[in-house]
């Protein structure tokens, strides 16, 4: 008789604690493999395609495109073969690609297969008998929610979540339960809470996913920030002259991106508060060792931050070609989770959107960000006298917590200083 095996949503690393499926890679009655991708799904990092680590036929799948699950519930049944023992792929397998997902996995030579079979009639009761789990009422005892993303959603809002009847699996309690109970109006105050009446031809656009995740972040940011913003002008024509007398030479070329970054690491070693976070809990300021380093990347998903690890020994040349890798896995959203996770410290080069100036909203819980608009020719007083040069806009968004506006004006006036001279930042080295 074959063994029908639950697989369930597995841990994606990184905190994230529910995903939205967003395309079924297989149907009920496909046969696959081990370690083969049966759904690709959405957090709130990345786009990830999740392997089954059972071999056999699909019986059953729980969810539809578009359906938020947490970590641990029902994807698929899967029925496997009579006499064999069900074998997850970190087992089974002695080497791979190393899959993201840890315990899953790893080999991905085996080309993914969709294929229709006559299943066996066991098989097939097992698809019918597989239904998704109904909601249980609220009982008393621990309050069923899994994730603590819930939670704070449900206690900053005032939510009593003995209130709620969960929609997950079991009575699992989700982010959209919380929603639909901060939605539904009060009855002594219905009028304040009714949604906003759209009118006629009106798009309505859930705040979920990446978008969600995105206006979340930069809520709290601004929630729980204190943050000023001081900004220079600065001449970059001798940087530009620098790179291109770099990219002249042999070798690898050099972004403009690059060596701001090189000049913001340079930076933050002399202004190290600028690289901290604020431990609330704690009451402290904590001043980090390394400098990841993050950068805002636009796509068709929407804005995303991908992170540059220990960002200060870097030499411009690999900068340049690790900004080049994370923005092409960004482009064709690829990206892990770990790649957008773990940033100290934000470089925002707005000015390839055509814009002078903007006041970054800090990058939660970082301390600061560092924004640079379009290099333009502007008139420029250059030893005297009035000429054509390179101008950028430089703005230094920060937390006044970790720093006060002396050592924020230090650190903007020392960038904009190796800016218009790069022989500055040579002597630092």
């Amino acid at each position: 008789m074959p063994q029908v095996m639950e697989f369930k949503l597995p841990d994606l690393g990184e905190g994230l604690t529910e995903a939205e499926i967003v395309r079924w890679l297989v149907a009920v009655g496909d046969v696959v493999e081990v370690d083969q991708p049966v759904v690709e799904v959405e957090t709130a990092k990345a786009m990830v395609e999740v392997p089954c680590p059972y071999g056999g036929v699909v019986t059953a799948r729980f969810g539809e495109e578009g359906t938020e699950l947490p970590v641990g519930a029902p994807l698929i049944t899967v029925a496997v073969g009579a006499g064999s023992e069900p074998e997850p792929a970190a087992v089974a397998e002695s080497s791979g690609s190393g899959n993201v997902l840890v315990g899953y996995g790893t080999d991905h030579s085996r080309p993914a297969r969709r294929k229709r079979v006559a299943r066996p009639a066991a098989m097939a009761a097992a698809a019918v008998a597989a239904p998704a789990p109904a909601a249980p009422a609220q009982a008393s005892g621990p309050v069923p929610v899994i994730s603590p993303l819930v939670r704070k959603l449900a206690r900053d809002n005032g939510v009593d979540l003995r209130a709620l009847r969960g929609s997950g699996p079991e009575g699992l309690i989700l982010r959209a339960d919380v929603e639909a109970a901060l939605r539904a109006p009060a009855p002594a105050a219905q009028a304040a809470v009714t949604p906003v009446a759209a009118p006629e031809g009106a798009t309505r656009i859930p705040l979920k996913g990446l978008r969600g995740a995105v206006a979340e972040k930069l809520s709290r940011s601004r929630r729980e920030i204190p943050e000023a913003t001081c900004w220079v002008d600065a001449d970059a024509t001798e940087l530009m002259a620098a790179r291109a007398a770099m990219n002249a030479a042999a070798g690898p070329k050099i972004s403009v991106l690059a060596l701001l970054a090189r000049i913001c690491t340079a930076a933050l070693a002399r202004y190290p508060e600028l690289n901290s976070t604020v431990d609330l809990a704690a009451n402290e300021i904590v001043r980090l060792p390394s400098v990841h380093l993050g950068f805002a990347a636009q796509t068709e998903r929407g804005l995303v931050v991908p992170v540059v690890r220990d960002a200060q020994s870097r030499s411009p040349e690999s900068l340049s070609a690790e900004f080049g890798r994370l923005t092409e896995l960004a482009r064709t959203g690829k990206l892990a989770p770990a790649d957008l996770t773990g940033g100290t410290f934000t470089l925002n080069n707005y000015g390839v959107f055509g814009v002078d100036g903007s006041t970054p909203i800090i990058n939660h819980p970082e301390a600061a960000m560092l924004g640079v608009g379009r290099i333009v020719d502007k008139p420029w007083v250059h030893e005297g006298q009035l000429a054509v040069r390179k101008v950028v806009q430089l703005s230094l968004t920060f937390d006044h917590r970790v720093c006060d506006g002396g050592a924020a004006g230090g650190f903007l006036r020392y960038v904009a200083d190796c800016v218009e001279s790069p022989a500055v930042l040579l002597r630092s080295l």
